[in-house]
């Protein structure tokens, strides 16, 4: 069946080729009067290559939304296009308010803490986010969100393993004019967002943008009724641009985002288990059954929750050097602080309760050296480097981990650590028609990066047992380089079609166990870097007429050396380059216009995500630990089967404003939420639909949104935790619940 798939898929590409070639040779009647008059698709303009070009000009497999695609997917955060994009899986991350939990094409990390390097690289004007803490962003000020699917080894690099996400921010010269946006919706939501930009002279140009968004949280405890799972963020960006001449360009941009949140509460899906030193195992609570209320209780205070702040500055010069070479410096500097208390067992019990406060600092720079012949030759060379500093400190509450004859065992343990890295990168590609109609592309880069890492943890027993504490220490130094090349084969068919064949490498870095807090593991914490290569087949196209444009791609993975963390004993949690990969899966995407005000848009990704061999000694029969529930036959976050369908009418009404209504729905096939394929941590097939409506007044001065989002209060996890050697923990999250909004903007 598997094989059939990816036959059927590359079978539809050739045929779409054939029938490409079939057009080019005989273009009909494209030009006909009344096609001319029909409303067209919008041209998409990306920058998956560092400079902008059609979306069907690139070879490379790109989904890209402006702000009205935003606004009708109802995305109001970047986890927002959970569903939009075929083979994405983009959630909030475990039991944080502030982290993103990314994988495309079965390819990401699924451990949030901060000494894992990301498997997917996010990117805000430029800038790569290097933390999955402070990545789950809201949508504010945004020009455009590029999804990139497949490894961009070459011109992105930087742990870009599974992919990409760009996004873009308003520039002041290209959108000036402003907006002031109020919302309001159920669990309590309040939500406001200005933006204003208008040029100071000729020559400088600022704008401001502003957000504040809260919510009252859809988790509650049931007893004092106490909410969980809020929001309350503040967020402000100021750019200046500047162009004196027509050869110089410059923007400097400020980023501040505060959120204070309660906590993020889950499910604990398992029994949670206390070991009494006298009565053996002791269930502290037993495992959770039927649907999930959105109801859960905590040990933690009402004045413990999770608080971020991040922020950042942002260069980008640009200088024309003359008709055919273009010079680029972007230079960053973000600081992220956050201070999160987080229940990982989800009860009123201590057995995985922490706080994470990590205090981070990086500061980037990159050049690029483009050229354009304006004929036939197009190549981007480039240097990067960054500098990243994370000391943090962690503590984990367990006064309900161990008892002795029913009388709990005081325990505590304090982590400090100092992780230092350095990125350092050289890269180049070189886009060259070679023939009429032939096009090929090249690229190679060569990585290096070094992490130093020093790291305390020390346990601290109740009084009868002090004995037991005690300190394990490490430092040390390590570096990994990697040259991660890139080709691919283009052909236009016709001025409309055009197919590609390409190859990709992908290196994610190697790191220090963050997690090492037995001797054993202190002695061996370092793992190595993860490597993919992908091939992939695509073809792109777009109708005479304007009103249709689609891709179709598919694609096969060699993924080697993935980095699983395995919860192995109480408190050691090594970290494996245990497992190698076959994907294999194909992508369809598509937008039509029906009539003169339909739209529809419809996308479908398949994917086959299996283990080539994961070598893991807990399933080895003879280790003490030795446990039958854990399996590695699913590879997590990777459904197989994702699809959604969009359809949107406007309606011009007699005064000459206009009202569109339309709706979504979406599908996600079965999901593991844990490396270990715990039962209790899947989620079966679901469907979730949306409705909204837009009024625009006819001058577009006026706009009116609402919209419902999960109609049918579907009840559906989302991620989950899994430390079961601690008490037996394996919690659960869940996606928001059946929530309505209803928001007022002014244009002006």
């Amino acid at each position: 069946m598997k094989r059939t798939h990816l036959s059927v898929a590359i079978g539809m590409l050739l045929g779409l080729a054939a029938s490409a070639q079939a057009q080019a040779q005989s273009p009909g009647q494209a030009g006909t009067e009344g096609s001319e008059e029909a409303q067209r698709l919008d041209n998409v303009t990306v920058t998956a290559r560092r400079r902008e070009e059609s979306i069907f000009d690139v070879p490379v497999s790109v989904s890209a939304f402006g702000e009205s695609d935003l606004i009708e997917k109802q995305a109001v955060s970047i986890d927002g296009l959970q569903g939009a994009v075929p083979n994405l899986n983009i959630v909030q991350g475990r039991g944080s308010a502030n982290s993103a939990n990314v994988f495309i094409r079965g390819i990401g990390q699924p451990d949030a803490l901060q000494t894992f390097d990301p498997g997917v690289g996010m990117y805000v004007d430029d800038i790569y986010y290097s933390r999955i803490n402070g990545a789950l962003f809201s949508l504010f000020d945004v020009q455009q969100v590029e999804v990139l699917r497949g490894p961009q080894g070459t011109l992105y690099g930087k742990n870009s393993t599974g992919g990409a996400i760009k996004v873009t921010t308003k520039n002041p010269f290209d959108d000036e004019g402003g907006a002031v946006e109020l919302s309001m919706g159920n669990f309590g939501r309040a939500e406001g967002r200005v933006y204003a930009a208008g040029q100071l002279s000729d020559t400088i140009a600022a704008s401001v943008a502003g957000a504040w968004l809260t919510h009252d949280g859809y988790v509650s405890d049931p007893v004092s009724g106490r909410k969980f799972n809020d929001d309350d963020t503040k967020a402000l960006r100021a750019k200046l641009a500047f162009r004196p001449s027509d050869t110089f360009r410059a923007t400097f941009a400020i980023d501040h985002t505060k959120q204070d949140a309660a906590l993020t509460m889950g499910r604990p899906m398992a029994p949670l288990i206390r070991t009494d030193l006298a009565l053996g195992p002791v269930v502290l609570r037993p495992a959770s059954t039927g649907e999930f209320d959105f109801h859960s209780r905590t040990s933690f205070s009402p004045d413990q929750g999770q608080d971020l702040k991040h922020q950042g500055l942002t260069l980008a010069m640009e200088w024309d050097l003359s008709d055919s070479w273009l010079f680029k410096s972007i230079t960053g500097h973000r600081r992220l602080d956050t201070h999160s208390f987080i229940d990982i067992d989800a009860s009123e019990y201590e057995l995985g309760d922490v706080l994470v406060a990590i205090d981070q600092q990086q500061t980037s720079q990159e050049f690029q050296w483009q050229f354009d012949n304006g004929s036939n030759v197009q190549s981007t060379f480039g240097l990067f480097y960054m500098k990243e500093n994370v000391p943090s400190h962690q503590e984990a509450y367990a006064d309900d981990l161990f008892g002795l004859a029913g009388t709990p065992i005081d325990f505590l343990r304090t982590i400090d650590d100092d992780l230092t890295s350095k990125s350092l990168a050289a890269f180049a590609h070189v886009n060259w028609e070679f023939a009429p109609t032939w096009t090929l592309a090249a690229g190679l880069r060569y990585s290096r990066d070094e992490k130093t890492y020093d790291r305390t943890t020390s346990t601290y027993w109740g009084p009868l047992f002090a004995a037991l504490n005690e300190t394990v220490a490490f430092d040390g130094k390590a570096s990994w380089s990697a040259w991660t090349p890139s080709i691919s084969v283009q052909k236009d068919f016709s001025d409309r079609v055009m197919g590609y064949v390409s190859a990709n490498r992908g290196f994610k870095s190697g790191g220090f166990n963050g997690r090492a807090n037995s001797a054993v593991d202190a002695a061996n914490p370092v793992f190595d870097p993860e490597f993919v290569w992908t091939y992939e087949a695509g073809l792109k196209g777009t109708s005479a007429d304007g009103r249709f444009r689609g891709g179709a791609s598919v694609f096969v993975s060699d993924y080697s050396d993935f980095q699983a963390r395995v919860s192995q004993d109480v408190g050691s949690f090594p970290v494996l380059n245990a497992a190698e990969l076959d994907i294999k899966g194909f992508e369809l995407e598509g937008a039509a216009f029906i009539g003169e005000a339909t739209s529809l848009s419809a996308q479908i990704g398949w994917l086959d995500a299996e283990y080539k061999r994961f070598d893991d000694f807990r399933l080895d029969p003879t280790y003490p630990g030795f446990d039958l529930n854990v399996n590695h036959d699913h590879v997590p976050f990777s459904p197989d089967w994702t699809a959604r369908v969009a359809l949107n009418h406007t309606f011009s009404l007699a005064n000459g404003s206009a009202l569109a209504v339309g709706g979504d729905v979406s599908y996600r096939g079965k999901t593991w939420l844990s490396v270990d394929n715990r039962d209790v941590l899947s989620q079966d097939a679901y469907t979730l639909m949306g409705l909204y409506t837009v009024w625009d007044s006819p001058q577009y001065t006026w706009q009116v949104r609402a919209g419902i989002r999960n109609l049918t209060d579907e009840v559906y996890k989302i991620d989950g935790q899994e430390f079961a050697s601690v008490g037996n923990i394996q919690t659960a999250y869940y996606g928001w619940r059946r929530n309505w909004y209803l928001s007022a903007r002014y244009n002006f």
